[in-house]
């Protein structure tokens, strides 16, 4: 009989069980750990700039989906890197013909469209429109009018096994995947690109337990962008989109990525180029502050106000591959789930919390012996993911 159960207690485990620290290796650690910052104080440089900037998120695309425009208040150099929504503005997008198009708020500080209702063409210029209410009454923002370029469809997306190596030569048994993409537009009307791209995989874990197989999904946060403006073509090859380390367990079973590809204009490259280089830097005082990327929207009525920010409008192709391959040396997380096994004893008993992973009974003189963890995370696997298997998701090859 297989079953999961958790067991309330604390203390140590029963002999045999296996630990990683003492509790007086802990304390040790833990002083340690506060000596070191206690000798350490903060350096907060002087910066010349406006204690609360606003921060414009948009994109809206050719697709008929939800578009959503975030508006958050940015807050002084080293108090936090978190932002504050902004809440109840009016957000409209109107586009060259005359049309306004209302955004309403889902979220405080997130306001999105109907889909039913708008959807961007291409050849198409719009405009956003941010009408922000405070105690002194209206303050009004706009975007420059931006053009909706075509883009091309993705060509082919594709992967590799790359060999893991570091400066002395290869690991032995170590793989990764490198993620291509081709593309290429005929007309040369795109030549500024940009992608993002959503990664999800299947993972289960090592014992029949309720919730041993889950999805994970997560969205891509780096900066991918290409300008084809220079080339005799408008043709992109082998881009590397993606690289899945052998480090995590996202190879172990399938894993699939869809890619988006977006147009650009020429200005909004400027941004992403100006923000790819910020997040490259490693953080020096010299560096570029945020403030300092000039983004596409302004405020009417005090233009010299600093906005932060870019509403994109961008045509969208995407394109999904499945990958499920056999890589070396991809970590195993569940690989030590088993903490202890122990015969005749009710794990209840045991002075430790305790998750039952398998219970094997048998006649005499055989006993009943658990298989326990002390690892939540072996025992259900919503714990990273969901157990609720994603629409678009197929197990075939």
């Amino acid at each position: 009989m297989n079953y999961l159960k958790y067991i309330p207690s604390y203390g140590s485990l029963s002999q045999g069980t296996r630990t990683t620290l003492t509790n007086g290796t802990k304390v040790i650690l833990l002083f340690v750990f506060m000596g070191l910052t206690n000798c350490i104080t903060p350096f907060i440089p002087e910066i010349t700039e406006q204690k609360k900037l606003l921060v414009v998120q948009g994109l809206i695309t050719d697709q008929e989906e939800t578009y959503t425009i975030k508006l958050s208040e940015s807050l002084p150099f080293g108090q936090s890197t978190k932002t504050i929504p902004v809440e109840g503005c009016s957000v409209s997008v109107s586009d060259d013909l005359g049309n306004y198009f209302n955004f309403h708020e889902s979220q405080p500080g997130i306001y999105t469209s109907d889909s039913l209702a708008f959807r961007g063409e291409t050849g198409r210029t719009y405009t956003m429109h941010v009408i922000r209410t405070n105690g002194t009454g209206n303050t009004h923002y706009e975007s420059y009018p931006v053009e909706m370029k075509p883009v091309p469809a993705v060509d082919s997306l594709y992967y590799e096994k790359v060999r893991i190596k570091d400066s002395v030569g290869y690991f032995p048994g170590a793989e990764g995947c490198q993620v291509y993409l081709d593309t290429h537009d005929p007309t040369k009307s795109c030549m500024y690109y940009r992608w993002d791209f959503t990664e999800t995989w299947k993972i289960r874990l090592n014992f029949d337990i309720p919730n041993h197989i889950c999805w994970i999904t997560n969205p891509s946060y780096a900066i991918y962008i290409k300008n084809t403006s220079a080339l005799d073509e408008d043709r992109i090859t082998r881009y590397p989109v993606h690289f899945i380390s052998n480090l995590t367990d996202r190879l172990s079973l399938r894993y699939s990525i869809l890619v988006n590809q977006y147009s650009m204009t020429s200005d909004e490259y400027t941004y992403w180029q100006s923000v790819q280089n910020l997040t490259s830097l490693t953080g020096g005082l010299s560096d570029i502050i945020p403030s300092s990327i000039q983004g596409n929207i302004y405020c009417t009525d005090n233009p010299a106000e600093t906005v932060l920010g870019y509403f994109s409008v961008s045509a969208k192709k995407s394109k999904r591959i499945y990958i499920q391959d056999k890589f070396e040396g991809v970590v195993n997380p569940y690989a030590d789930c088993v903490t202890d096994t122990v015969y005749s004893v009710n794990p209840a008993d045991l002075n430790v919390s305790v998750w039952i992973l398998l219970t094997h009974k048998c006649a005499m003189p055989c006993a009943t012996s658990f298989e326990i963890t002390t690892h939540q995370e072996c025992t259900d696997c919503t714990l990273r993911g969901t157990n609720i298997k994603p629409s678009f998701w197929t197990d075939d090859k």
